[in-house]
């Protein structure tokens, strides 16, 4: 234990850096993704083909191991930020559209019905009524992802990405040296406490966010 200590004293500011960096890239890439599973969610949750073979689209991207996609990408995206940031976002996808297209077919048509018959438009209808009403089914859809993509991140250390991961390679690459394992443990415990705070910050959002008759 002392060695460990010893090793996030002496690294400290290199660790606020990475796990700045790795929670960055995370939730950017989670937005993004939030923003294209949403659209795609509008555009076919009404359709039964649509909406599985949208889900089926993203369900194939989860079942490539994150090194292959990432040597897929590096040819093309170069190393460093962008690989890694279009994996992450890929990666993303399927929970967020599939609780999109869950939430938005969980509305009643009695309610959209209704709104429609008092003179609102398709679009504020969608704004107004449906979107609110999903926004806790996608809220836990981009919990899912952000989890998911926190340890994700750590593999692209591979394409030189940014984050935790380079830490644990680092220390992985140097087995036998003193710093070594305090190196790689401190990596991982990092992206573990992370990923809880996240988790926790959703929670706080989902509860300011959802109307209460939703809670």
């Amino acid at each position: 234990m002392g060695a460990l200590w010893d090793f996030v004293v002496a690294r400290r500011q290199q660790l606020m850096t990475d796990s700045y960096l790795h929670v960055s890239a995370v939730i950017q890439s989670v937005i993004i993704a939030t923003i294209a599973a949403v659209i795609i969610g509008i555009l076919v949750y009404r359709s039964p083909v649509g909406s599985s073979v949208a889900t089926a689209l993203a369900s194939t991207i989860l079942t490539v191991p994150s090194f292959a996609l990432l040597g897929l990408l590096i040819p093309i995206l170069g190393l460093g930020v962008a690989p890694t940031i279009t994996a992450l976002i890929l990666y993303a996808l399927l929970p967020i559209i599939r609780n999109t297209i869950i939430g938005l077919d969980a509305v009643n048509p009695a309610i959209t019905d209704a709104a429609r018959g008092v003179g609102m438009s398709r679009m504020h209808v969608l704004s107004r009524i449906e979107l609110p009403i999903a926004w806790p089914s996608i809220l836990t859809g981009m919990r899912v992802s952000t989890q998911m993509l926190m340890g994700i991140l750590a593999i692209a250390a591979y394409a030189k990405g940014p984050g935790l991961g380079n830490l644990i390679f680092s220390g992985l690459s140097r087995v036998g040296s003193p710093n070594a394992v305090p190196q790689a443990l401190v990596g991982t415990v990092l992206i573990v406490i992370l990923a809880l705070i996240l988790d926790g910050i959703y929670v706080v959002i989902g509860r300011l966010t959802t109307s209460k008759g939703l809670q």
